[in-house]
């Protein structure tokens, strides 16, 4: 008859040899639980983005704006409308070969907006609307998301391309604004490119400015009044393939604005602004509510303070609150994934976007147009 301690030990010797197998068990269930968990999470994760824009995780997304307003199919011709889906998808294109290249987030929205400049479709630039002096005054901004450094012009009559100016504030100067005469002189010492005033006349903008020097001084300011160039304001916003966002805008401002009047675009944090941890966002508009709501930083900060996904975010500013103060314009922005927001309260807004999978869409009119408003 065996002993107790010899019976002990051979039940311990078995323990030994096998003891490991309800580990083996515990192991197993615990990734049985956590393979369940992340299916769970990838099926939230992909249902929570079926209504977004295109992702380009982990490429690169651009998105661009020409100015919200009226504007409308019934107002504009076969010729202008096809004039200017020319333009968008041209300069949609600049910005993707550059990212695709590996270039920076702020090379390409300098060069995007650059390229809007020079054209006169747009309120920037080239096709600066007249202030009620009958002259041209440019705004413009820069951010890098990556620094938080800004650049900015306001007020400049002579700079060719005020968003280059606006770069070379935030990377020559100890500042972040630079205006009206200054702001040219800081141009031309750091070679940019210097034009005569009369460079930036174009007979549209001229025509559409004597007409609207006709209208009551009232109903020249009235929003929605008169001429739809009023918000034809560029911007631009990009995601580079470091994940790194930056975000540009460039104006003429208002027609028959008062001379020296600025708005939101050269404003960081009203008319754009720039941070990795959230989003990237230009805007266009009513300058003055845009300025008094801080709308480009309040989509930021809702983001990271509120947890708001970005497209929650630009609809809770675009048509909540401004559009409850009667506040009209657009924003366009991108986040660090990649998904872009393209929201506005007017009947149109000139935009579009470009993805690192070849997606590339150009939108003038309003949610009819195959997208919705914030899409």
């Amino acid at each position: 008859m065996e002993s107790k301690v010899s019976l002990i030990g051979r039940r311990s010797q078995k323990q030994m040899a096998f003891g490991w197998l309800p580990g083996l068990q515990v192991v197993m269930a615990a990734v049985a639980v956590m393979v369940g968990l992340s299916a769970f999470a990838a099926v939230a994760w992909a249902a929570e983005d079926a209504g977004s824009a295109p992702s380009a995780r982990p490429g690169w997304a651009l998105v661009i704006h020409g100015g919200a307003g009226t504007i409308v199919p019934d107002a504009m011709s076969e010729e202008d409308e096809a004039a200017y889906r020319r333009k968008l998808r041209e300069v949609l294109d600049l910005g993707a070969a550059m990212l695709e290249d590996g270039r920076s987030s702020l090379d390409a929205v300098e060069a995007v907006i650059r390229a809007m400049e020079d054209c006169p479709l747009f309120n920037a630039g080239k096709g600066a609307v007249f202030t009620a002096a009958g002259t041209n005054e440019m705004d413009a901004s820069i951010m890098d998301g990556r620094t938080l450094d800004a650049g900015a012009v306001a007020g400049v009559k002579t700079v060719k391309h005020p968003i280059s100016a606006a770069r070379a504030v935030m990377g020559h100067s100890p500042h972040v604004m630079l205006a009206g005469e200054g702001a040219d002189s800081f141009a031309a010492e750091q070679g940019l490119e210097i034009v005569p005033p009369d460079y930036f006349w174009t007979e549209r903008r001229w025509k559409d400015y004597l007409r609207r020097k006709e209208e009551s001084e009232k109903e020249s300011r009235e929003e929605g009044s008169g001429s739809n160039d009023e918000h034809g304001t560029v911007g631009c916003v990009a995601l580079d393939r470091n994940g790194d966002i930056a975000a540009g805008t460039s104006t003429g401002g208002m027609t028959m604005k008062m001379w020296g009047r600025i708005g939101d675009s050269p404003i960081i944090g009203a008319g754009t602004y720039a941070d990795n941890a959230s989003c990237g966002v230009s805007c266009t508009g009513h300058g003055e509510y845009f300025i008094r709501n801080a709308v480009a930083y309040d989509i930021t900060a809702l983001m990271k303070y509120r947890g708001l996904r970005l497209e929650e975010a630009t609809r809770s500013v675009v048509l909540g609150k401004l559009k409850d103060q009667g506040a009209a314009g657009g924003v366009i922005a991108l986040d660090r994934e990649g998904h872009v927001s393209m929201v506005f309260n007017t009947a149109g807004m000139f935009r579009g976007f470009i993805t690192a999978d070849g997606t590339a869409q150009v939108f003038l009119f309003g949610e009819n147009e195959g997208e919705s408003a914030g899409n």
